[in-house]
This record gives C-alpha cells, structure tokens and sequence, in this order.
C-alpha cells in the first residue's frame, strides 16, 4: 500500500485549516452579533398645531432597535433647542421648550419597542438666522447618544 505523497498532503491541510479559519471567523460574527444591540428610532407621526404665540410640534417615535436608545439632543433647523434664541413681535424673549410624555427634556431614553411623544413648543418669532411663520417648514433632528440622527421635517400650519 501507498502512503499519499507530500504535496497532498500539505494541499490537504492547507483546505482543513482555511475550512476552519473560515468557520470560526462566521461563528464569531454570529456571536458579537448576538451581544451587540442596534438602535432604530422611527418617527412614526410628526405634525405642527398653531398655538397662541406659536406652534406645538408633535414627535411620535418609537425604538424598533434592540438596545436602549437615549434622545440627548434635538436639533430645529441644525441649532440646538437649547440654543435657540428669538425674539418676538412684541419684543418679548420667548424660548423653544420640549416634553417628553410629560417629563422635561433631556435626556430620555426609550426601551426597545417603546413609544414616546415627544412635544415642542416653537414660539413665533426670529433669531439666529432662524425665523418661524405660518406655512414654514422646519426640519426636527433626535439625536441620540450612540451618535445617530433621525430627522423629520414639518410644516407649520
């Protein structure tokens, strides 16, 4: 009986130890998958109501991801709410407010398959290169801790 030659046999365990290189490199990605969460926010609705002095922006979002997401920032027209400074009609100094189902923003955090409304009060008025009227539309960024974005625009009636 003949033994297998040398270079089979070297062929031979270079195949083996690629199938196997190969195998763990899958059963490793299925593994930190399984440990790794993915954040989705989905704004499922976003409208505007005329309010004395202004509008109500209503955000209702829902966390269609695996993990936690927490909302830390929102942004109107690319400024922080925070920061956003104006100046009415009459002179007054009104201030962009948010609610978070009743709670003050921020930060909030939604559990996977939660739902929040989240409520923004843009006044009337004008300031930082931002000025809001009637039939303006106005774009509404989250912005969450793990770093993702998720605009929405609206319309303010």
């Amino acid at each position: 009986m003949k033994a297998i030659s040398p270079v089979i046999a070297t062929v031979i365990i270079v195949a083996v130890t690629v199938a196997v290189a190969i195998a763990v490199a899958l059963w490793m990605t299925g593994l930190v998958g399984g440990f790794t969460g993915t954040e989705n926010l989905q704004i499922i609705n976003a409208y505007a109501l005329s309010t004395s002095g202004g509008w109500n922006v209503y955000l209702q979002v829902k966390n269609a991801g695996t993990t936690v997401a927490t909302i830390d920032q929102i942004f109107i027209n690319g400024i922080p709410y925070s920061s956003v400074s104006l100046t009415s009609a009459s002179g007054a100094t009104p201030t962009v407010t948010v609610s978070v189902s009743g709670s003050t923003f921020p930060p909030t955090s939604l559990n996977p398959g939660s739902n929040t409304t989240i409520t923004i009060f843009i006044p009337q008025g004008s300031g930082q290169a931002l000025s809001f009227s009637p039939g303006q539309q106005v774009e509404i960024k989250l912005h969450t801790a793990s770093g993702k974005t998720y605009p929405v625009q609206v319309v303010l009636p």
